[in-house]
């Protein structure tokens, strides 16, 4: 497996794999990889790509210094687990690699962003869209490997693709959860041993608000019992929970025959914020 840690190594890479008639992938991630993120890789591998995966804990994304500051950073784990999944090449890269200056550019994806995440941690999905477009630059690739946990990142990105028309293929992989239902997630790590036994809660309260969404039940009833049943684990506090259109992500007073719902939940625990979803 290639380690590039320049945006040159990178981009001559994808350029001489392009040139040979190589397939790519890109598979972008923060680190502190789990299953979700080596499904993503063998994936393409299985697919006959040669999978780039991206490490690069990306500041502008980060609304909250502390979260910036604390995320899990394992550097020489996630390349062995990468190399065994099937990588091809690891591109990671330092801060001023990605930003040798600030970034003027500013990305408004109106109202997909003005909800849930967007309006939760004002700033988020420019940094994610800022760093998501350099990584479709540098490393060229025929598809892009995301998971669906991340529901309205994923949206976002498909937003960018078409409008500023990379020339890519967006594939997305169901959420890979623990054996009781947790979504993983990096920050699962800093989950304290009391705080990961309730953090199954928020799988429970998303499959029962699920069943609900099915027996018609108006979405006001179902989010109020959803955060009604958050509230009851005095260590959970509540961010949101939002029953939206599966598409444009917006809340739904009432439901419409062949129109996909998504059930969000972000919520804190023990000092650490999870989010998950399930579509139904």
């Amino acid at each position: 497996m290639y380690v590039f840690t320049t945006a040159a190594e990178l981009r001559a890479y994808s350029e001489a794999a392009r040139g040979a008639g190589r397939r790519l992938a890109l598979v972008p991630t923060m680190g502190a990889l789990h299953d979700g993120h080596l499904q993503l890789v063998q994936a393409g591998a299985a697919a006959g790509y040669e999978v780039i995966a991206s490490i690069f804990v990306n500041p502008t994304q980060f609304n909250n210094p502390d979260d910036l500051r604390l995320y899990p950073r394992l550097p020489e784990q996630d390349t062995a687990l990468l190399a065994g999944a099937g990588c091809t090449a690891l591109f990671m890269p330092a801060v001023a690699e990605m930003y040798p200056q600030p970034t003027a550019l500013h990305f408004d994806f109106g109202p997909l962003e003005r909800v849930m995440e967007g309006a939760h941690r004002p700033g988020h999905f420019n940094g994610v869209a800022t760093v998501v477009s350099k990584l479709f630059h540098l490393a060229r690739p025929h598809v892009a490997y995301f998971g669906q946990k991340d529901f309205q990142q994923v949206a976002v990105v498909r937003q960018l693709i078409d409008d500023l028309s990379f020339d890519l293929e967006l594939l997305v992989y169901p959420t890979v959860r623990e054996a009781d239902g947790l979504a993983m997630s990096s920050r699962n790590r800093r989950l304290s041993p009391e705080a990961r036994a309730v953090a199954p809660l928020l799988y429970r309260v998303l499959t029962q608000a699920a069943e609900q969404v099915r027996q018609g039940v108006a979405p006001a009833e179902v989010q109020a019992q959803a955060l009604t049943a958050l509230a009851a684990e005095p260590q959970f506090t509540a961010e949101y929970f939002e029953v939206a259109d599966a598409q444009t992500l917006q809340p739904l007073a009432g439901y419409e025959a062949g129109r996909g719902v998504v059930l969000c939940v972000a919520a804190h625990l023990g000092g650490v914020r999870l989010i998950d979803n399930v579509v139904v």
